[in-house]
């Protein structure tokens, strides 16, 4: 249990996949940051849980008095500090932490690439992830659907109109009823459910797929589309049926994003989760002012299980979880 996981071939690879991605973001004059994995504020989204610690040392606090911080699920609150404070384009390649179990894909700590482009929008973001998979996977060309017409095309239901009954027929027909999908009478958690169980393993299994526009509640984060308010500027990329990043026309009116924080805490408290603290600082950088932009989160790890052609995660990081 002492040794590592991960080759000496695979982990030279890996190195120098990770300076073909700095020298992508280099010559498009994006700008590496680096910005702390602990913070007073994590988020508030009820299917993620950070690890938290305890801090006694503050100069404004006496040493019997503890601060909690926690470790953060994605730089995205402290990058977007950055940008309200006046940088560029900036781009960052850091751990980030999600208490929850681990598993083929999956390492409670893991590795991060976050950019931000000011200017850019939805559709500018998946193209220019696009050319990143083509240098980094030699992949073709990806495709794009629209979350509605993914479940239209996969499950034949409309998940902007169906109604919880329609969505529970459809958990049913696939043999993966339960209990506790059908007593929260929570039709976002069973599109959720649907989305995670019966359809992600068929996307992209040729080509890199981008699945934009999904619904409001599923997108605390983002803009609303003006041209439907059912959904929201939100899209992630899959290929081989493994979900590698996560992207937004970044949300910047702060009323609405405390309005979105205040409502995913009531989620929580109905699920029986502690409500999360909200972070100030993000919300008073927002205040200030962050401008238009979009940014996407993509997992090293899984992309690197692709490009070394690995089965598991274990295979391309040095020590997981169970040998830390």
């Amino acid at each position: 249990m002492w040794s590592t996981t991960i080759s000496w071939h695979d982990a030279k690879a890996r190195a120098n996949l990770i300076a073909q991605i700095r020298d992508f973001f280099q010559d498009r004059n994006v700008i590496e940051v680096e910005t702390p994995s602990l913070s007073v504020g994590t988020v508030t989204d009820p299917f993620l849980d950070a690890f938290c610690s305890k801090y006694n040392f503050l100069q404004t606090s006496h040493i019997d008095q503890e601060k909690t911080y926690y470790l953060q699920t994605s730089p995205e609150f402290h990058m977007k500090r950055l940008l309200a404070s006046g940088f560029g384009c900036i781009y960052q390649i850091c751990k980030a932490f999600r208490h929850e179990g681990s598993g083929q894909n999956h390492n409670p700590e893991f590795t991060m690439l976050e950019w931000y482009r000011i200017g850019f929008n939805q559709h500018d973001l998946m193209a220019e992830l696009d050319e990143l998979l083509i240098l980094i996977l030699g992949t073709s060309q990806s495709q794009k659907i629209s979350y509605q017409e993914l479940f239209l095309r996969h499950i034949s239901v409309d998940p902007l109109t169906a109604s919880f009954d329609e969505l529970y027929a459809v958990i049913k027909l696939h043999n993966k009823a339960a209990d506790w999908l059908y007593t929260s009478n929570d039709s976002d958690l069973l599109l959720q459910f649907i989305f995670s169980e019966i359809i992600e393993s068929n996307i992209g299994l040729d080509v890199p797929c981008f699945v934009y526009n999904f619904p409001v509640a599923q997108a605390s984060l983002a803009q609303v589309c003006t041209n439907d308010h059912r959904v929201a500027k939100r899209f992630e990329c899959y290929f081989n049926g493994i979900e590698l990043a996560n992207g937004f026309d970044e949300l910047t009116d702060a009323k609405v994003q405390l309005n979105r924080f205040e409502q995913d805490n009531y989620k929580r408290t109905k699920l029986g989760l502690n409500v999360r603290e909200i972070d100030e600082n993000f919300i008073s950088a927002l205040q200030s002012g962050l401008p238009q932009c979009s940014g996407v989160a993509l997992g090293v790890d899984r992309l690197m299980m692709l490009a070394l052609k690995k089965n598991s995660i274990e295979k391309v990081i040095t020590f997981p979880i169970d040998r830390a």
